[in-house]
């Protein structure tokens, strides 16, 4: 049997309170948490959704003090070379030539962190060497912290050369950071922190700057000397040393990294 609704009346309860409550306390609370937690995850997440982003950091970069250089001469396949590893100066044999070499990194703006590197090399010539090339590769240390704990062993490679015998190279450039992918979000990344140059090997291979440049072009993550000015001076007097001088500036990087909400909200 079908039941019809006869007769209805709505219900409206109010429930009052003074403005010194429990209850008003406990209405505060609930809108606090319906409105502040959320801006507070949009502020620390950096926005929603978001699958990379980036973030600019001074990285702490540190000279190793490993050098290797070769120099030609204007005597057809003629060259002469001096390196920081031992094993490379004993494959040199009459063509090792050992520098007076000065080096110091400038903290400039007194943050803890250098901000480049001065670097003078004098190399010892002979009278009858023209130096019209130069291949040069310096190595660093290069750590970031700030959102990706990142450290690697990287270079920089310097090369000119000129028709004209030279006296001088002056180099002026920046230390850039190259992604080829986003560094890690969480934990140490250490991947790259070895020798970009293996200076115990006894092998002439393990110096060869194409079979050095190539293993290191395989790294998703590198340096590279950048923005830089070269200047090639001619007109040595005889028996005065080929001088090179190199100023390496650090600058703030802007990092790729994979965004991570969670990893934001839990710093």
């Amino acid at each position: 049997m079908a039941l019809y609704e006869v007769y209805s009346h709505p219900l409206l309860v109010k429930y009052r309170s003074s403005v010194c409550s429990k209850a008003t306390i406990f209405l505060l609370v609930v809108l606090a948490l319906t409105y502040i937690p959320p801006l507070l995850v949009a502020y620390r997440s950096q926005g929603f959704w978001l699958k990379r982003s980036t973030y600019e950091e001074q990285p702490n970069v540190n000279f190793n003090y490993d050098i290797l250089l070769m120099a030609l001469t204007s005597t057809t396949g003629s060259y002469v070379g001096w390196s920081t590893f031992s094993a490379f100066n004993n494959l040199l044999g009459d063509n090792l030539r050992i520098p007076l070499v000065s080096a110091r990194e400038d903290d400039n703006n007194r943050d803890g962190k250098k901000d480049q590197l001065n670097l003078k090399l004098e190399l010892p010539v002979q009278s009858t060497e023209a130096i019209q090339s130069v291949q040069l590769i310096l190595t660093f240390s290069y750590q970031l912290y700030r959102m990706s704990t990142f450290v690697m062993q990287s270079m920089a490679f310097i090369q000119y050369s000129s028709p004209i015998p030279g006296s001088q190279l002056y180099v002026n450039g920046n230390l850039r950071l190259q992604q080829r992918q986003s560094l890690n979000h969480r934990g140490l990344d250490t991947r790259y922190n070895v020798s970009v140059i293996n200076g115990t090997s006894p092998f002439a291979s393990a110096y060869d700057l194409t079979n050095i440049i190539a293993v290191y072009q395989e790294r998703n993550v590198t340096t590279v000397l950048s923005d830089s000015t070269l200047v090639w001076l001619g007109g040595r007097a005889a028996n005065s040393p080929f001088v090179i001088n190199v100023i390496i500036r650090y600058p703030v990087e802007t990092i790729s990294y994979p965004f991570a909400l969670l990893l934001t909200l839990t710093e």
